[in-house]
């Protein structure tokens, strides 16, 4: 029945994307701050409902089948994640720098956190690999009822984006020290190098 292969599809999304990523961390980050946080969940709920329907529809394999196309994305996506990541070590090192947990100080513009959240999400050849191919490859394996894993899938991308973006005010006492935020910045700075580099390392 649908609905079996629709809960298939909720539990292997959500085991895809409730790992500590790039995107994660940034709808994480905006989301203690209070700053454009229905638009970043916005834009990565729906990229992932674009993204999931592409890999469904079997674009995923023809993606995958390109050596060419896949080392190209895969090393532009890794220098974009370097950037973001030498971003994030760059304010952990300069306390001058470092943010505090309300709408005071310095944040990102409306164009600016569109612009990170979009290239976080498309220009990251993890989501890729993870919701086009290899999501698409096991929704293909549910046959006339990979539509329905889609759909279960796609729910739970909604659910835990709004959920981080939103929840992430249950966290801010923690992160009204300055000290906090240098700790979370340099997380991040270490798991976008860190991605980056094994993205590199798996397809070189």
């Amino acid at each position: 029945m649908g609905w079996t292969a629709a809960l298939a599809g909720a539990g292997f999304g959500f085991a895809l994307i409730v790992a500590i990523g790039a995107q994660n961390a940034h709808v994480l980050r905006q989301g203690l701050r209070r700053e454009h946080v229905g638009l970043v969940v916005a834009i990565c709920a729906l990229s992932d409902v674009v993204l999931i329907a592409v890999g469904t529809a079997g674009v995923g394999a023809v993606i995958a089948a390109s050596r060419t196309v896949t080392v190209v994305v895969t090393v532009l996506g890794a220098l974009v994640l370097l950037g973001y990541g030498f971003l994030a070590a760059r304010r952990a090192l300069r306390p001058g720098e470092a943010l505090v947990a309300d709408a005071r100080g310095a944040g990102l513009s409306t164009g600016a956190a569109v612009a990170t959240t979009l290239a976080l999400t498309w220009l990251n050849p993890h989501v890729y690999l993870d919701t086009v191919v290899l999501l698409g490859s096991v929704a293909a394996g549910h046959g006339d009822e990979r539509w329905w894993f889609a759909i279960g899938a796609a729910v739970a991308s909604i659910a835990w984006f709004t959920g981080l973006g939103f929840g992430a005010a249950a966290l801010r006492p923690l992160f009204a020290r300055p000290g906090a935020w240098r700790v979370l910045d340099s997380v991040i700075a270490l798991v976008m190098v860190a991605i980056a580099g094994r993205l590199v390392a798996e397809v070189l």
